[in-house]
């Protein structure tokens, strides 16, 4: 058992040098909740106990996680060539399978996977000595979803991956991976026995555990795991669902919605929550955000601290977006730098930019330049004069969005425009919606390319959306850009190296 706790629990030595040298050391995630002899499983309120337990670690994502999920996308650019190398290779399809950072996502990602696990099987423990049945069944489908969410991207990142059984990490070593199509087919039967026991409201409607998932959540991993197998009817079906809820809606303010404004809005159906409790010292629950923002600039409230420029859009993309006359989306998406702006520039078809385009956010923060990019995104940027008073690491109380109403609707049109049907909304209207948000005019007859590139100028930066999008409809093309060389091969990272040490099935895999 004990090489099992190694690849489990541990970072390796290289991820935790880089930590220190960037960081103060991180408050590690809560430990899994295991089963003790002293647990009293008769007492039927600590029954949400384990859940609360889950969803504490599902937020506590390191901060590795989403950065190596998004940063192969053609909107996303890695920071700091030279420094953290192999990051930088990963963004150019150059995989080190002895990257730290690969072993350490696969590692955390499994943790979590085994603590909702032992969550749902001690809810069972609760159950089975008078607890509420109904009120466990939800509980056990929350963490299912908590689970899906974890499975869904180990397999978006690695293709054939583990599908658990229990909280016993041994499985592991009698466990042989299951083929992509396998693993999501699994994660969308699980959705199917969780969607029933679910809250029927959206996340920001509960009270009981506010923000926790409900059923719409469970439906979107769904559609998500249909569209991953390209099973466009069972994306409509399950995004459909949502649609014809008319329970979400698309938050009128873009800029704000990822910011202090957007948290548990009418448009989040996932998000990992954080909260410095409205105090500017004291208990503090964050996600490193530093990893995303600029490493100099001068914020608007003074001593507010900065980033570490590893997480840039791409100078594609923002170009993507000037052709298309965008300015909301753009102007929420980018922290510009005078060196990037005149990057732009160089090019003589961009010469002349809007007067808007500025090192100066809407918010009052002049983004100055900095060595490891152009520029920063702001998706993941909290301006300075929404930090609680005495608070001043970058990000500090920001929520982080994993799923919205936008990417519903999007794939919802997709699926539409790939031959499958609706009676809830056409691929226009779904298109649309997202459009009129963001200043632009309606479209008549959408096309699946308009589907793609509307995806692109709305999700961009977002969990690595728009990498699994171009990998599964094969635009290598796409990929293939500012030096980069897309080739099929590339679609997957390599097991860490790490793992095939101590699990051979691995590297047989591989073979």
């Amino acid at each position: 058992m004990k090489p099992v706790k190694y690849i489990l629990f541990t970072f390796s030595v290289a991820g935790m040098l880089f930590a220190t040298a960037c960081h103060d050391l991180l408050d590690e995630p809560a430990e899994n909740r295991a089963f003790t002899e002293e647990t009293d499983y008769t007492i039927s309120e600590n029954m949400v106990l384990p859940l609360i337990g889950a969803y504490a670690d599902f937020y506590q994502r390191g901060w590795e996680d989403i950065p190596l999920l998004a940063v192969r996308g053609d909107d996303v650019n890695h920071g700091g060539e030279g420094d953290q190398q192999d990051y930088a290779n990963t963004d150019y399809f150059n995989y080190n399978q002895n990257f730290w950072m690969f072993n350490s996502v696969w590692q955390n990602m499994y943790k979590d996977i085994f603590t909702a696990h032992s969550a749902m099987e001690q809810i069972e423990l609760y159950i089975a000595n008078g607890a509420s049945a109904s009120r466990g069944d939800q509980y056990i489908a929350e963490a299912k979803v908590l689970r899906a969410w974890l499975m869904l991207q180990l397999s978006r990142m690695w293709g054939d991956v583990f599908i658990t059984e229990s909280s016993d990490p041994a499985q592991l070593y009698t466990l042989a991976p299951s083929p992509k199509t396998e693993v999501m087919q699994h994660i969308s039967d699980q959705m199917d026995e969780a969607v029933p026991n679910l809250p029927d409201m959206r996340p920001n409607e509960r009270t009981d555990i506010p923000g926790g998932v409900t059923r719409y959540t469970a439906l979107a991993i769904k559609a998500m795991a249909h569209l991953e197998m390209e099973n466009y009817q069972g994306v409509a079906d399950a995004t459909g669902s949502i649609i014809s809820s008319g329970l979400f809606t698309l938050e009128p303010d873009f800029y704000n919605l990822f910011k202090i404004p957007g948290k548990l809005n009418d448009e989040n159906l996932l998000e990992l929550q954080y909260s410095d409790f409205g105090q500017g010292s004291g208990d503090n629950i964050s996600h490193l955000f530093g990893f995303y923002g600029p490493q100099n600039w001068t914020p608007a409230v003074d001593g507010a601290g900065g980033g570490w420029g590893f997480f840039e859009p791409s100078l594609k993309w923002i170009k993507f977006m000037l052709d298309r006359g965008e300015q909301l989306r753009l102007e929420t998406s980018v922290l510009f730098t005078n060196r990037g702006i005149a990057e732009i520039q160089e090019d003589p078809e961009y010469a002349d930019l809007p007067e808007w385009i500025s090192n100066t956010t809407p918010s009052g923060d002049v983004i100055n330049d900095f060595p490891r990019g152009l520029f920063s995104s702001g998706k993941q940027y909290l301006p300075s004069n929404q930090l609680t008073e005495g608070r001043t690491a970058y990000g500090t109380n920001k929520n982080y969005i994993i799923t919205r109403y936008a990417e519903i609707l999007l794939m919802h049109a997709e699926a539409l425009t790939r031959g499958a049907t609706s009676s809830v909304m056409t691929a226009d209207e779904a298109v649309n919606e997202v459009r009129d948000r963001a200043g632009l005019s309606p479209l008549s007859g959408v096309t699946t390319q308009q589907v793609m590139d509307e995806k692109f100028a709305e999700l961009a930066m977002e969990l690595g959306i728009r990498y699994y999008d171009m990998i599964r409809i094969d635009n290598y093309n796409a990929l293939s850009y500012d030096g980069r060389q897309f080739t099929a091969d590339k679609e997957y990272l390599p097991y860490p190296q790490a793992q095939v040490d101590l699990l051979p099935v691995l590297g047989e895999d591989a073979e």
